[in-house]
């Protein structure tokens, strides 16, 4: 079991991306803690998990909820050695087409939220000798697309606040990487496209598929299996890495290029 004897806290965890990584995490021995803004969504989450977990309710842009829940799992004797930073907010637009109100919402989900959790459970990993954050960020940090300007800006942030914990704290025996995916299958994605494209939903989440040269959106399971890698024992040289998973979309062009 890869991940035995670990214990990871996971934001964002009641479905998607986030829950897929709680489940591989805990089906390889992990003692789970999965969090999300919506507290009965994560709670039936928790219940699909085959290994120990607890399920809590968590805002990131709460700080003080953030504090509260760290100084509770200390006490517990569930403080994390690895934390994912799943959790995250989208609004579509370009520049001209984002207002100011969007900017600051996405900014306090995407960077203000992952820093805040981040900065609670980093000093218990210091203390300990070791632990390992993960972050979510996307493709969309490290290549530009379309109307994501908001979104893009604070992914783009995470990549490097990514690499500073890297380069700051690897002597004290912390990792951090971040996942880059391209368009994942999820809810999330559903949602955004029937908020944003609701008279032609179909329609634009089948060019979501074919943007990716494979043909298809990126399943949360593979995502899961590269942060299941990144999050275990065998990656122990591995930080400050960006890992993309895009279906072949920075490699080139794909089929439908001209």
């Amino acid at each position: 079991m890869r991940m035995t004897g670990k214990t990871a806290l996971i934001t964002g965890a009641a479905r998607g991306i986030g829950h897929a990584i709680a489940k591989a995490l805990s089906a390889e021995g992990a003692r789970v803690i999965v969090t999300d803004r919506e507290g009965d969504a994560v709670t039936q989450s928790a219940k699909a998990l085959p290994g120990p977990v607890l399920a809590r309710a968590l805002d990131i842009t709460d700080t003080g909820a953030i504090l509260e829940l760290s100084l509770s799992l200390e006490k517990e004797g569930w403080a994390p050695d690895v934390l994912v930073n799943n959790a995250a907010a989208i609004t579509v637009g370009d520049l001209l087409h984002t207002d100011p109100a969007a900017l600051r919402m996405v900014f306090a989900v995407n960077v203000e939220g992952t820093f805040a959790v981040t900065k609670a459970f980093l000093p218990g990993m210091i203390a300990r000798g070791e632990g390992t954050v993960l972050n979510m960020a996307s493709l969309a940090g490290i290549h530009a697309m379309r109307d994501r300007f908001a979104y893009g800006a604070t992914k783009a942030a995470i990549v490097q606040m990514t690499k500073s914990i890297a380069v700051d704290f690897v002597a004290r025996g912390i990792r951090a990487n971040c996942i880059c995916p391209a368009r994942v299958r999820t809810e999330f994605i559903e949602d955004y496209v029937n908020a944003h494209y609701a008279d032609r939903a179909e329609s634009y989440l089948e060019a979501l598929e074919r943007y990716q040269p494979i043909g298809r959106m990126v399943e949360p399971a593979e995502v899961a299996a590269m942060a299941l890698y990144l999050c275990a024992p065998e990656s122990a040289a591995v930080t400050g890495g960006v890992f993309v998973i895009d279906g072949g979309v920075t490699a080139g062009d794909g089929p439908g290029a001209p």
